[in-house]
C-alpha cells in the first residue's frame, strides 16, 4: 500500500512538473518579456532548465515504478542508477540552489533578478512553482526513496561539469548578444562575476555534501556508502 501511495505521488508530481513547464513556455504579454525571451528564448535560464531536469527525473522515476510492477518489484538496474544518479548530482543540488540564489537576490534587490516588471505578466503562483516548490519537493523525495549516492569524486566532478557547461553557456550569450542573463551580472565588474562563479560553485559542492548527509541520516543502512577507490 505504501509502494502503492509513493507511485501515485510521483506521477502526480511529474504531471505537476509538466503542466508548470507547459504554462511557463507559453506565457506571453509585455514586449519587455517578449526581448528577455528572444536569444535562445528560456533555454537560457537556470529555472527553466531545471523545470526540464525534474520532468526527465520524474519522467525516469515513474518508468522505473512501471518496469517494476511488469517485473513484480525486482530492480532494474539501468534505471535505478540513472534514477539515483540524476537526483543526487543534479535534481537536488540544482533545485536547492535555484530556491536559495532567488529567494536571497530577491530580498536584496529584485531588480537583479526578477523584475517588477514580471508581476503583470507571469502570475505569482508560477514564480513560486518554478522558484519555491522545487525545494520542498526535492526533500519530499529525499524522505519518500533512499537514493545511492556516487563516490564523492564522482559525484562532485559531475555537478562541476554541469556547472562550467552553464556557465560556458551564459558567457556564449553575452559574446553574442551583449547582454546578460540575469540583470545582476551587469552591476559587477569581471572580477566580482568570477567570484560570483566562484561561490556558486563553492554552493552547489556544499548542497551535494548536504544532500548526501541527509539521505544518510534518514536512511542510515538502507543506503550503501560509496567505495573509495585505493
Amino acid at each position: 500500500m505504501a509502494s502503492m501511495s509513493v507511485c501515485i505521488y510521483h506521477f502526480l508530481v511529474w504531471g505537476w512538473y509538466i503542466f508548470i513547464s507547459y504554462s511557463f513556455s507559453f506565457q506571453r504579454g509585455e514586449q519587455q518579456l517578449s526581448q528577455m525571451f528572444e536569444y535562445r528564448g528560456q533555454w537560457k535560464y537556470l529555472t527553466v532548465l531545471n523545470l526540464l531536469l525534474q520532468v526527465i527525473f520524474y519522467g525516469v522515476v515513474c518508468l522505473d515504478h512501471v518496469l517494476k510492477g511488469m517485473r513484480r518489484n525486482k530492480d532494474i538496474k539501468c534505471i535505478t542508477i540513472s534514477r539515483d544518479l540524476i537526483f543526487t548530482t543534479l535534481v537536488f543540488p540544482v533545485s536547492t540552489f535555484v530556491f536559495t540564489s532567488f529567494w536571497t537576490l530577491f530580498l536584496y534587490d529584485r531588480e537583479l533578478v526578477y523584475p517588477k516588471f514580471l508581476d503583470g505578466t507571469l502570475p505569482q503562483w508560477l514564480n513560486h512553482a518554478v522558484h519555491t516548490t522545487v525545494l520542498p519537493l526535492s526533500l519530499v523525495e529525499t524522505i519518500l526513496k533512499p537514493h545511492q549516492y556516487p563516490s564523492k569524486k564522482k559525484g562532485l566532478t559531475l555537478l562541476g561539469c554541469a556547472a562550467i557547461a552553464y556557465t560556458c553557456w551564459i558567457l556564449r550569450i553575452y559574446y553574442v548578444t551583449k547582454k546578460w542573463v540575469y540583470p545582476v551580472f551587469a552591476q559587477l565588474s569581471p572580477e566580482s562575476i568570477t567570484a560570483f562563479f566562484s561561490v556558486s560553485y563553492v554552493l552547489l559542492a556544499c548542497i551535494y555534501l548536504l544532500g548526501e548527509y541527509i539521505n544518510q541520516l534518514i536512511w542510515g543502512d538502507r543506503v550503501q556508502k560509496p567505495m573509495k577507490r585505493k
